[in-house]
């Protein structure tokens, strides 16, 4: 367990909970999924904070090596992601994932963050399919794949 970081990810954590919970007192919901769709087209008096949400994500994460983050991580080749992965591959993944964001009336983070905070019985029953289709996907791929 390498990349075991708990005083990280408990930071990161409160700083989610403390965001969404700020957007929750002003009516907004901090599911990037919806933001990002209802800002295509923006509507006319509600576009500045989904764009400031958005330029908010963007900005943090390329801020984070300037605060010390260790962004070792992403020590890829950017044009073969592993041996298997080919970018046809990623394509269909990500068309699927959008789909299922659509289907599923929001995106993990939406359900997981927002969702289960406000206690709502569709976010639980989302996040519960969420991790019974990680767990089945990380056992296919590590038994029969053999990733």
């Amino acid at each position: 367990m390498e990349n075991f970081t708990p005083y990280s990810s408990l930071i990161g954590g409160i700083i989610l909970g403390i965001a969404a919970t700020l957007l929750l007192m002003a009516g907004r919901i901090a599911g990037i999924s919806g933001i990002l769709s209802n800002l295509i087209p923006p509507q006319s008096n509600d576009a500045l904070w989904r764009i400031l949400f958005i330029a908010g994500l963007i900005v943090g994460a390329a801020a984070y090596p300037l605060f010390g983050g260790d962004m070792s991580f992403l020590n890829i080749n950017p044009y073969q992601l592993s041996d298997n992965a080919h970018y046809a591959l990623l394509v269909v993944a990500g068309l699927l994932v959008g789909a299922g964001t659509y289907v599923g009336a929001g995106c993990t983070s939406g359900h997981g963050i927002c969702g289960l905070g406000r206690l709502s019985l569709r976010s639980l029953t989302a996040v519960m399919i969420f991790m019974a289709v990680a767990v089945v996907t990380v056992f296919i791929m590590r038994t029969v794949v053999g990733g």
